[in-house]
């Protein structure tokens, strides 16, 4: 019996698309293994890679000069895209080409030679006390899981968290009788928040009334604090569309957030009397000047600090 001879394909080449895509993936596995950045700074900067690769086209890397990255950044205004998430691409960019770098695939960094973004000082929208006490109300007896949901309006308020920690909070993270909760921030950071009373006693009343319900409907045990009606964890989207949602009720403006929770939280220990140092602690702010905005927000306290300390105040 005469053999045939199978005949072997030639692979096919790898697409520019394809390197791009395997460079994509390697850089995430980069930020997250050896940078230890978050998952959500993490997603955040393959957005700002995969724009960059965008507008790129043609071009390759190793050729560009720092002419056409300036024209990128120009290319960033044109798309109409805020200060922050400018500097957020620029900063992303860096570490991409530090990690090209790295990997032998390019010899300068000219990501490094872009200029900082000098951003304008966007005061945060702040609730008054009172707004937050109607806000915290919203949730009714008549809507499906209201205690959860006030408990995680109290959270929000009580300790500044934001909705990505609030969501990976678990229920061992509670301590309501010495009144504080761990919170796991950005790049795997733990803080402690003070938990007060209102807070603790909304997160005391959905433990006993409505989390086991909510937990007999997941497959084993669940470890998180908040869950959603199949028992898993409350993404943090789902605490945005609660937040949205109850705020209209409340007759507040569209645009709160869960992040106003926390820009009130800030604004209201300092308004206090708070230390601005106590403040960045339970913010978990790497730089005390990310806090001195709301310095900004809270022009009494200033005012008062002025009239107390200043020979002619």
């Amino acid at each position: 019996m005469v053999s045939r001879k199978r005949k072997l394909t030639p692979p096919k080449p790898k697409t520019r698309g394809d390197t791009t895509q395997r460079l994509s993936t390697a850089f995430s596995d980069y930020l997250r293994g050896e940078c230890r950045l978050a998952d959500n700074t993490v997603a955040a900067y393959g957005r700002d890679i995969r724009r960059f690769q965008k507008w790129l086209g043609s071009k390759q890397v190793p050729a560009l000069t720092i002419a056409e990255l300036s024209d990128f950044v120009a290319w960033l205004h044109q798309q109409k895209l805020a200060p922050a998430s400018i500097a957020r691409h620029i900063v992303a960019l860096r570490m991409f080409f530090r990690y090209l770098q790295l990997e032998g695939l390019l010899q300068d960094n000219l990501a490094e030679l872009l200029g900082s973004q000098k951003l304008w000082q966007r005061v945060p929208e702040v609730l008054s006390p009172q707004m937050v006490d109607r806000f915290l109300q919203a949730p009714q007896r008549f809507d499906a899981y209201w205690r959860r949901d006030r408990a995680m309006l109290e959270l929000l308020y009580a300790t500044g968290c934001r909705a990505s920690e609030l969501s990976n909070l678990r229920a061992i993270d509670v301590h309501l009788a010495e009144g504080f909760c761990l919170c796991h921030g950005k790049g795997s950071k733990q803080r402690l928040t003070p938990l007060g009373k209102p807070a603790a006693a909304a997160v005391r009343e959905y433990l006993e009334h409505e989390r086991p319900q909510l937990a007999a409907a997941a497959p084993s045990k669940p470890e998180w604090l908040l869950l959603s009606r199949s028992g898993k964890r409350l993404r943090r989207e789902a605490i945005w569309e609660l937040v949205k949602k109850y705020a209209v009720r409340a007759g507040m403006p569209a645009s709160i957030s869960p992040h106003t929770m926390r820009h009130s939280f800030a604004t209201h220990l300092l308004a206090g009397g708070a230390d601005l140092r106590q403040v960045q602690e339970m913010l978990g702010h790497a730089s005390i000047g990310t806090t001195q905005i709301y310095t900004h927000v809270d022009q009494s306290r200033l005012k008062k600090v002025h009239q107390k300390f200043h020979p002619r105040g």
